[in-house]
């Protein structure tokens, strides 16, 4: 547990318009900023935040709080991973007292899940750049796009061998709990044997605003009509589908910068977009 000295020392030092500066597009209105809110759909800004106060108030659906209910609202973070969030992102050493068994169990069910989902993404890639299979289809599709080397391994895109359990064997001999593996999706539990849900298919790793690995899209190169094309992993503690935009951790400092943004369909528009620049 983080103790009170280093909470408050989090609080006095993060500013709640640099914090949320650097998710919404904000414009100083006397001694206010003010934005479109991040957390409904609105055309004209109601989205204030008080950095004398320290406090963010939307008019529009009355979400409201300081800087650490942004980040736990926004990112949907626990209490002490939002602080840790901002701690990081002040420079601030961490000082924690012991847990509660209760406490420190809860917390490290969630961080089992982030670290399944960069575990396995790290297998995807190694499959892609050093497996005969992997270098056969998936890096020869990714070639195909017209995609860099470089911007292959910047996105993380992987490839899933066409086997029934191949990195759920791997997670497991490296010590992941299967109880963590199905609550991320990767792994599906039928009749007492354990499954990979992805097989035979690039894969995209999906990230939060922080960069970290929360869940998977899947495309199938077959011909193989009775699959289908695009496969993604289901909503999970960490990964919430209609919550996140692919890409948008490579692209938030710009569209915050430039206040605007392309939406395309799919993956690779994504990735080309962001490698023609």
């Amino acid at each position: 547990m983080i103790d009170q000295t280093t909470i408050q020392s989090i609080l006095e030092t993060a500013h709640v318009e640099e914090v949320i500066g650097d998710f919404v597009s904000l414009k100083k209105r006397g001694a206010n900023y003010l934005g479109l809110c991040p957390f409904h759909n609105e055309k004209t800004p109601s989205f204030s935040v008080s950095p004398a106060r320290g406090i963010y108030k939307c008019f529009g659906c009355g979400k409201a709080g300081n800087v650490v209910n942004f980040v736990m609202e926004h990112e949907h973070y626990s209490y002490p991973e939002a602080l840790k969030y901002l701690a990081k992102r002040y420079s601030i050493d961490i000082e924690e007292e012991e847990m509660t068994p209760e406490k420190q169990q809860e917390l490290d069910e969630r961080e089992s899940l982030f670290a399944a989902n960069t575990f396995i993404n790290q297998y995807f890639i190694r499959n892609l750049f050093e497996s005969e299979e992997g270098k056969a289809i998936g890096l020869s599709y990714f070639k195909q796009r017209d995609f860099r080397e470089s911007t292959i391994r910047e996105f993380g895109l992987g490839y899933a061998h066409e086997s029934w359990d191949d990195y759920t064997r791997e997670a497991l001999k490296n010590g992941f709990k299967k109880e963590v593996l199905i609550k991320t999706g990767l792994t599906i539990e039928k009749d007492g044997k354990l499954f990979d849900r992805f097989r035979g298919r690039v894969m995209f790793p999906i990230h939060n605003l922080t960069g970290t690995v929360i869940g998977f899209g899947a495309r199938i190169l077959s011909s193989d009509k009775s699959k289908a094309k695009y496969l993604n992993s289901p909503e999970s503690e960490i990964y919430f589908k209609s919550k996140v935009l692919y890409g948008i951790y490579f692209a938030r400092t710009a569209i915050v910068k430039q206040n605007s943004c392309y939406l395309v369909e799919g993956y690779t528009d994504v990735i080309s977009l962001y490698q023609a620049g």
